[in-house]
This record gives C-alpha cells, sequence and structure tokens, in this order.
C-alpha cells in the first residue's frame, strides 16, 4: 500500500468525543501495526471552539508520532448555519438550498480540498470520519472512488438529507460501528456499488478496575448506579436523573446515582444527597468506578457506538441501556450483558432484578467481558480495518 490519509475536521491529543477519541484510536494502532498514514485536518481545535478560527498554523506536525497536515478554514456565515442547523436538530423539514447552506457554512477548508484533488496519486485511501461535517461531505465529492466512510449515523434529522442520498452510494467503502447502523443506512441509501464492513470499534483493555480504590478515594461506601459521559440533553441524562428520583421516592434503599464526566446538568435540590456529579475523574479512577458500581446506565437514545458500555463490561459490571437505541440495545442482547427500559417501570424493573439477583447481575458482567474481548480489542479491529483497506484498494 501508498498511504491511507484520515480526514476529519480536528485532530488533536486531547480533544473530547467519541468520533475522535475512535479516530486516535484508529490511527496509531494502524501505524503500529505498520500501515503508512496521515491524518488532514483543518486548523480548528476542536468541536466546541469557534468554526472560523484558525487555532493551529496550517503546515504539518507529529501528534503522538502521527503526521497531521492542517488546513486555514473558510470564513463562514454563523447565523445562516445556526437558522438551518436549529430545523434539523427539531426535525423540521428544511429544502435544498438550506441543506446547501448547511454544508457550506460550516467547518470547511477549500485548501484541505485542493489538497485532496492535487495528491490525489500519493494516496491509496481517504478515509472520512464523521459523516456530517463539510470536510466529509466536499472532501468525498473530490475523488469517491478513493474514499472510505466511517459513518457514524444516528436515526436523526441529518442522516436524512437528500445531499448525502445522492453521494454515499457513489463511494468507495463504508465502515460501520454496529449492525443496526448498517441496518439504518441500508434502509435510506443505496449502497449497492459500495464495499460495507461492519467492524466496530476499538476498546483499550488495559486498564484494570480496583474497586476498593474508589470507595476509598471518594468516599463511595454504599451501592451506587453509575453514568459516564457528556451530561447533556443529547445524551437523555435528564431522563435518568428524572427516573433516578422517582426511584428513590417508591423504593427504600441507600442506592446512590454518580455522574462522570464533562458537561453540566441542573440536579434537583432535594436529590443532591443521592445524585453526585464528580465531573472528570482520572481514567484509572473512572475504571475503579465501573469495578465498584452496581451496574452502569446509558440513557441515550441515539449511538452508533458506546464505549462506556465497553469498558464497564471490561470491569465485569452489567448494563441498563436505553430500549429505543437499536444499537446498545442490540449490545446488551447479543452479549447477554445487560438489560434495557423504555419507561420508567421497566427502569425501576431492571435496576431492582439486578440489585436483588447479584449473581446473575454479575454473569451478565462476564458475558459481557466476553464480548468485549472476542470482539472490540484493539488486536480485533486492526485486523478487521487491515482486511477491509485492502478490499477497497483491490
Amino acid at each position: 500500500m501508498k498511504k491511507i490519509g484520515f480526514v476529519t475536521p480536528w485532530y488533536g491529543k486531547n480533544i473530547p468525543g467519541g468520533a475522535e477519541m475512535e479516530l486516535r484510536g484508529i490511527v496509531s494502532h494502524l501505524q503500529e501495526s505498520g500501515v503508512a498514514l496521515e491524518v488532514l485536518a483543518t486548523c480548528v481545535k476542536e468541536f466546541g471552539s469557534d468554526w472560523n478560527v484558525d487555532y493551529y498554523r496550517p503546515g504539518t506536525e507529529e501528534v503522538d508520532k502521527i503526521t497531521v497536515r492542517r488546513f486555514p478554514v473558510r470564513k463562514r456565515d454563523t447565523d445562516a448555519f445556526d437558522a438551518v442547523n436549529y430545523k434539523l436538530m427539531n426535525r423540521l423539514t428544511v429544502t435544498p438550498e438550506e441543506e446547501e447552506i448547511f454544508f457550506r457554512e460550516m467547518v470547511n477548508s477549500p485548501a484541505l480540498y485542493q489538497y485532496l484533488q492535487e495528491k490525489q496519486d500519493d494516496y491509496d485511501l481517504f478515509v472520512f470520519i464523521p459523516y456530517m461535517f463539510g470536510t466529509t461531505y466536499y472532501g468525498l465529492q473530490v475523488c469517491p472512488q478513493k474514499s472510505v466512510l466511517i459513518s457514524c449515523f444516528h436515526d436523526e434529522s441529518y442522516v436524512y438529507m437528500k445531499s448525502f442520498q445522492n453521494l454515499f452510494g457513489r463511494i468507495k467503502g463504508i465502515i460501520f460501528l454496529s449492525k443496526p447502523e448498517q441496518e439504518l443506512a441500508d434502509k435510506i441509501f443505496d449502497l449497492s456499488n459500495v464495499h460495507q464492513g461492519v467492524l466496530g470499534a476499538g476498546v483499550d483493555s488495559k486498564y484494570t478496575g480496583h474497586p476498593e480504590d474508589f470507595r476509598k478515594k471518594y468516599k463511595a461506601d454504599g451501592p451506587f448506579l453509575m453514568y459516564a459521559g457528556r451530561k447533556d440533553a443529547g445524551k437523555n441524562v435528564h431522563t435518568l436523573i428524572t427516573y433516578f428520583c422517582e426511584y428513590k421516592k417508591r423504593n427504600k434503599t441507600d442506592l446512590k446515582l454518580l455522574l462522570l464526566g464533562g458537561g453540566q446538568i441542573e440536579i434537583p435540590r432535594d436529590a443532591r444527597e443521592y445524585i453526585k456529579d464528580l465531573g472528570y475523574v482520572p481514567i484509572q479512577d473512572k475504571f475503579d468506578a465501573y469495578a465498584a458500581a452496581a451496574l452502569l446506565c446509558q440513557p441515550s437514545k441515539n449511538e452508533s457506538f458506546s464505549l462506556v458500555i465497553m469498558e464497564s463490561w471490561l470491569c465485569m459490571r452489567p448494563v441498563l441501556v436505553h430500549g429505543e437505541c437499536a444499537v446498545t440495545k442490540n449490545f446488551a442482547v447479543e452479549s447477554k450483558g445487560g438489560l434495557y427500559f423504555k419507561d420508567y417501570y421497566e427502569f425501576e424493573g431492571c435496576l431492582n432484578y439486578c440489585l436483588q439477583h447479584k449473581d446473575t447481575a454479575d454473569q451478565m458482567g462476564k458475558n459481557g467481558h466476553d464480548y468485549v474481548t472476542d470482539h472490540f480489542v484493539w488486536p480485533v479491529i486492526v485486523r478487521r480495518y487491515t482486511e477491509f483497506l485492502k478490499r477497497c484498494i483491490e
């Protein structure tokens, strides 16, 4: 192979976000296995920063031994973008003209697209992640027959835009993180001429959880339910807090809810003695928390994968997921590593079942552990990626 160019809106050591973390893992492990590659990104710092600002200098640098080429961004009309994005976020119909505004006025780099055009013969493939950004939408159009998409699809309004339907069927390949994600894509797009692979996502298995260390450091003496991840509306954490408050009213128990991760969410004043927000914690502390928890709850309805579920299983603890999320529900059912709920009463029943049947809960945790080590540890993911990319090239 020549080399693979991974194209993404932003790239850095500590940028938060599932797609960002997954890309860092993919490129580092593929390069360690001998694959020649580079990352091609804009100069924007991260998702939460100003997309008009070049935080990094244009040019080439090494980030954790990975070659990163950065390109300046074009100034954008933020108000025009926000008006269309508001409609998409609220599942309102947008016109073809509004779709054009959405892509034109988000993060974009004409210099990047020019580089892809001029240097395409230097690369075997370009791999784009994730699907909805300008760098992907315009980048895929430069040389679609040399382009592979790591989609990160959700069942959301963005994925149904007509512009994507005219594009994704012309590219070389699409990589999915789960079976339900592929099933969603096949319902929306004509991918009959596109190489498809359900490759999953890589999980770092080097950490071991030490429950007593967590209990001692954070004074967590009793049983607790755990949430890990961003605390925002998109992750449905407000539902978890509402349900847990109701659970405490209906059940005499010393069970607590511990929240780990970034973002802020309002905790009712009368619930603050049994719902604790620990914010960001060191990664070892996070794994210690998984091991100490009764179980992990992942209430999100929109996931293309869920790293925190896999991490909880690595620590031998079961999970509770939302039944309206096809991806996490599929993981729980396929692995026999957890339960799922669709309303409060199912949430209460699942939680009580795990608390009252400790042996069964422990077995679900072990089932999940075996599922992760069989399907999602990095040696498995590297082999799948290498084989898939070679098929696309050939």
